[in-house]
């Protein structure tokens, strides 16, 4: 969906000597002026009038390159915020491995949270009595990587009634205990959120869409707040749609909002027009790291995972999001689960998005593109999951994380990091698009790598170069992708210098080196 910019807080910047990366001499230096939130000339030297008429902040690129501003088109930004806080355990290969790192590093919380376990190529389950012998009485939570699992000792079940005798509880029962266990007051939350998109702004992230389990009031609250990295604007420094649960939906339909609309109750204009409603989030499977997502194979226990809802259910509520206005964004993993969101959208007769679609049936690679169903994807799981896929999924990788299937069948490919399950780093996922390895082990399944142009545009809305007109949402790098892949591979692609980023023509990221 478009941004739309608010023409009531006009501004300008001129920006001199910048290069124009996707264009057909993107060694070229130009002028660009940005003024109402649009991207309005670009030419080799726009004349010293345009300051006078425009009184635009002239800025010296000083050859620095120019692109689209960047995407992550599936986040839980409040999980994310909260995750860069607490203890990483995503290095242990074992749960005694785990326990020992959060016993070295207990931090004296209440509740003593770690995360990142990843449990699918253990010798053995985790169970609650391995926190207890190393924490004995300590209430402990830890979060899986991919957010579907919890674990708890003895101490945290008792204090949160978790039943299961050994500690452990996925899919929707995980997610109401981590929403209670990680619970902070507002306050401390906003501030954590709107810190964690000023994080993002200064990778070059302009746009976001927040799957987050909350209601929308939480950013209509969070908008008008101030925060240190805001440059002088409230709110987050990115755009936001703010996506909806069906615990929500009730309310939100009552409220007559639409995806794509702003917020109610937003006071500031610029904030007012960054926060905006997201799409529906549905559920038709689990995930791969914890065994749950629906597959047309067996996993090597023998089950295909589990089927959350149905087609016919999806069907209903797609048809009631969509007579309201609201985009659904159906989460599917497995091939069968992608099938049967791609069903339940075929029988609404309506588009959406799937997300993740890790594994898709080649019959249905097509279906994307026909019902108008959007591939929101997160490249990095391609990368960390290999191992697990080759283990649970095998002799099935063939059709897992189809991006260039997905493309070369005509589907809108968007990128995303689904973090805190891989950080909120666009480049990570270019990167891991362009070439998907990690290590020195090779790329795995090479056939599945999208080029860098391809990448950066699924990256980007769909934009592959400024240009007049453009809403001017945008990112200044020191050096061309391009140049940086061909001279020293795909893996340099993670780490570019960011030295500027703009969201409707506005500084929300300002490096040292452009003054």
């Amino acid at each position: 969906m478009p941004a739309v910019v608010d023409d009531t807080t006009p501004t300008a910047v001129l920006l001199r000597r910048a290069r124009l990366a996707g264009t057909p001499d993107p060694r070229r230096l130009r002028d660009v002026l940005l003024r109402d939130g649009r991207v309005a000339a670009v030419a080799d030297h726009l004349p010293d009038d345009v300051a006078r008429t425009h009184r635009p902040e002239t800025v010296d690129a000083d050859g620095a390159v120019l692109l689209p501003g960047l995407h992550d088109e599936h986040v839980h930004l409040a999980q994310w915020a909260a995750t860069r806080r607490r203890i990483d355990v995503s290095a242990a290969g074992s749960p005694e491995e785990v326990a020992r790192t959060l016993s070295t590093k207990d931090d004296g919380a209440d509740v003593l949270l770690g995360r990142g376990f990843r449990d699918g190529l253990w010798s053995r389950p985790p169970h609650r009595h391995d926190l207890d012998a190393a924490m004995p009485g300590r209430a402990v939570v830890v979060v899986s990587q991919d957010l579907h699992t919890l674990w708890v000792s003895t101490a945290a079940a008792v204090r949160f009634g978790v039943t299961a005798p050994d500690g452990v509880v996925v899919e929707d029962e995980a997610m109401d205990l981590l929403a209670r266990a990680g619970a902070v007051d507002a306050a401390t939350n906003d501030e954590w959120v709107l810190e964690a998109t000023a994080a993002a702004a200064a990778r070059g992230v302009t746009s976001v869409v927040d799957l987050e389990l909350a209601p929308l009031a939480d950013w209509a609250r969070r908008a008008d707040v101030h925060h240190p990295g805001g440059l002088g604007v409230p709110g987050p420094s990115v755009r936001v749609r703010a996506g909806v649960w069906p615990e929500h939906l009730d309310s939100t339909l009552a409220a007559g909002l639409r995806s794509g609309d702003p917020l109610p109750g937003i006071v500031d204009p610029t904030a007012r027009d960054r926060v905006r409603v997201g799409p529906l989030k549905l559920f038709v499977d689990g995930s791969l790291g914890t065994r749950t997502a629906y597959c047309t194979h067996a996993y090597p226990g023998g089950d295909h995972g589990m089927l959350r809802l149905p087609a016919a259910e999806l069907e209903g509520w797609l048809r009631r999001a969509t007579a309201g206005g609201l985009e659904a964004a159906v989460h599917a993993i497995g091939d069968a689960g992608v099938r049967t969101a791609l069903d339940g959208f075929e029988a609404a007769g309506c588009g959406g998005r799937v997300e993740h679609a890790q594994q898709v049936l080649p019959a249905d690679l097509p279906r994307f593109a026909a019902l108008g169903v959007t591939a929101s994807v997160q490249p990095r799981h391609a990368v960390d999951d290999r191992d697990l896929a080759d283990h649970h999924w095998a002799g099935a990788t063939d059709r897992a994380f189809p991006y260039r299937a997905l493309v070369a069948a005509g589907a809108d490919v968007v990128l995303g990091s689904d973090a805190p399950v891989a950080p909120l780093d666009p480049w990570d996922a270019v990167a891991s698009a362009v070439h998907r390895s990690a290590d020195d082990r090779g790329a795995w399944h090479p056939e599945q790598h999208l080029d860098l142009r391809q990448a950066l545009r699924a990256c980007s809305g769909g934009r592959s170069a400024v240009e007049v007109g453009d809403v001017a949402d945008l990112v200044l790098l020191a050096e061309d992708p391009a140049a940086v892949l061909a001279r020293d591979g795909a893996d340099a692609l993670r780490r570019p210098e960011v030295l500027g980023t703009l969201v409707g023509g506005r500084w929300t990221h300002r490096g040292a080196a452009l003054g």
